[in-house]
């Protein structure tokens, strides 16, 4: 399945919510405490959204037909969670992808294309985070290479910080 990136707009907020409600509730389902606050989101999160897509960094991502698969968010640079850093990464965050299409591999396949973009942009590393709270997504990003290489701790959840040498 060929994917493509679609820049968001901030005519999309609405949607972009809805997806991560979507998701939310998707977690729920699963008995894992992760991502609820996005079901009724604080507005702080509300701005980190706003931010993001003024900064050009959340994109829809569709099939070639157009269908919506899910949504990421990608920047050059993560303060909150990573601090300054020296090394040249790209960092991703809010990987959504629709229930309908889990298991498929496409969360997968998003991440070998923003690494290729990385690798072509001269980045050294790929790096994310997951939640504590859900282990499965941790050993998900282990499993497709990630290192663990430190824990942040913010108001809403503490994270394990994630990083593939490119």
């Amino acid at each position: 399945m060929e994917l493509q990136f679609k820049q968001i707009q901030i005519s999309d907020k609405a949607n972009v919510l809805a997806l991560f409600k979507e998701t939310a509730e998707k977690i729920s389902k699963k008995n894992v405490d992760h991502w609820q606050y996005w079901k009724n989101p604080p507005q702080e999160k509300i701005a980190w959204v706003e931010e993001g897509i003024q900064h050009k960094e959340f994109f829809f991502i569709t099939t070639k037909n157009t269908d919506l698969v899910g949504m990421v968010r990608i920047l050059n640079e993560d303060k909150l969670y990573w601090g300054p850093q020296q090394e040249k990464a790209k960092y991703v965050h809010s990987l959504v992808v629709k229930e309908e299409f889990n298991g498929n591999g496409i969360g997968a396949k998003i991440l070998q294309e923003i690494e290729m973009k990385a690798k072509t942009d001269h980045c050294n590393y790929l790096r994310l985070d997951a939640d504590t709270k859900n282990p499965k997504l941790c050993r998900y990003y282990e499993n497709l290479g990630f290192k663990k290489v430190g824990m942040k701790e913010l108001p809403l959840s503490t994270y394990q910080l994630y990083q593939k040498e490119l």
